[in-house]
């Protein structure tokens, strides 16, 4: 692969979604991207020639990122292939909703697997060359369920709890050498994750959120990229929630 001048940016669950968006918006302020994805192949691909419109260079990568070997090996291929990583974003999640006396251990597990672990996966492996070169920057994304908790996903609001708690314990950790974290919690965004809500359910959702209307991916990505260039800002947690939890 050629080399480039950009700037290289990580993004966990890169295919769909907030990271998708994330992606996208990072190539747009320039830099180059890696990603890695779950399972769709076809999306992954289509949004590598996205990129590549815009200018930038991405290289997608299938990994499960609750798999500490498999993220170790992304993110030392990506350093040996792209150059030193800048920004990691990490955006890999899943929802496994239910009532909590009828929630199965693997949807339990699962869950706390990709949200809370694989956040620790990305950033453990991402962090020590940062360390080294004492820069960088870390956004992870939460969501208004680990703020404030919601019914039905007792398993996704302590995975996104813990995400917060993790992210300020990292801020304190890396500001020493020159790298920051920071936290996106994202209310109701128009993505897969909100697609199978019915009529009823979205009214009423939209009837708590003070803008009255769901957020898109776009707009979350914006709150990234804002992190991304806010050399002042650490241990934040910047709700994209449309006032969703006043």
């Amino acid at each position: 692969m050629t080399e480039s001048d950009r700037p290289i940016a990580l993004v966990s669950g890169g295919s769909r979604g907030i990271g998708r968006a994330a992606v996208l918006r990072l190539a747009q302020d320039g830099f180059d991207v890696a990603f890695c994805y779950q399972s769709d192949t076809d999306a992954a691909s289509t949004l590598e020639k996205e990129v590549a419109v815009l200018g930038g260079r991405a290289i997608a990568s299938r990994v499960d990122v609750s798999d500490n070997v498999g993220v170790r090996s992304w993110v030392n291929q990506t350093e040996d292939e792209f150059g030193p990583i800048m920004v990691v974003v990490t955006s890999a999640g899943i929802v496994r909703d239910g009532a909590l006396v009828m929630m199965s251990d693997e949807d339990w597990s699962r869950v706390i697997n990709i949200n809370l672990d694989g956040t620790f996966a990305v950033c453990r492996a991402a962090l020590f060359p940062m360390m080294k070169r004492k820069s960088g920057c870390v956004i992870t994304v939460s969501s208004i369920s680990g703020l404030v908790g919601n019914v039905g996903q007792a398993n996704y609001s302590a995975a996104k709890a813990g995400v917060i708690g993790f992210t300020k314990a990292l801020a304190k950790e890396v500001g020493r050498y020159g790298i920051r974290a920071n936290v996106v919690a994202p209310g109701f965004i128009e993505t897969d994750m909100v697609g199978g809500l019915s009529d009823a359910r979205r009214k009423k959702a939209c009837d708590n959120v003070v803008l009255g209307r769901f957020g898109c991916a776009d707009e979350v990505a914006d709150a990234i990229s804002y992190l991304v260039s806010a050399n002042y800002v650490t241990g934040s947690v910047l709700q994209v929630d449309g006032g969703l939890a006043l």
